[in-house]
């Protein structure tokens, strides 16, 4: 099992509780309130997990300064009160920024039992596919 520091648990805790106001924004057609504080958490809670120092190391890289800025810049959106321009601000600087991870967690989920045979169906195994290949390392 891993070892948890007392600060990585709040951070799991705050990344988790982020999720779930997100999700429950945007549920609840884009509530501006609740897409703020599941913002506010989500960063908050990542910072606490692997640390000031490599969250400002990992969203301030230089090849990475466009998704960053497509990211936070939709965190300010909501946070100033366009939630629907916003996430989609959010959603495109968070597929820019985990691009490099896609292809670890397609290859995780084929090997989940039910979830892999699922993902090799064959609409979805093109999608899938197309998802997990990585032109270029980040």
């Amino acid at each position: 099992m891993i070892s948890l520091t007392d600060s990585q648990k709040i951070g799991m805790g705050l990344t988790g509780f982020g999720v779930f106001f997100l999700f429950f924004g945007m549920i609840l057609f884009f509530d501006k309130a609740l897409l703020a504080i599941g913002n506010i958490l989500f960063v908050s809670g990542l910072s606490f997990v692997i640390g000031l120092e490599r969250t400002f190391r990992f969203f301030f890289q230089r090849h990475k300064v466009k998704a960053t800025s497509f990211f936070l810049g939709g965190v300010l959106v909501v946070l100033i009160g366009w939630p629907i321009v916003g996430v989609v601000l959010e959603i495109y600087g968070f597929f820019l920024l985990f691009r490099g991870f896609f292809p670890v967690a397609v290859g995780f989920m084929r090997r989940v039992p039910v979830l892999g045979s699922l993902l090799s169906l064959p609409g979805i195994s093109a999608l899938v596919d197309k998802i997990g290949e990585s032109n270029n390392m980040v």
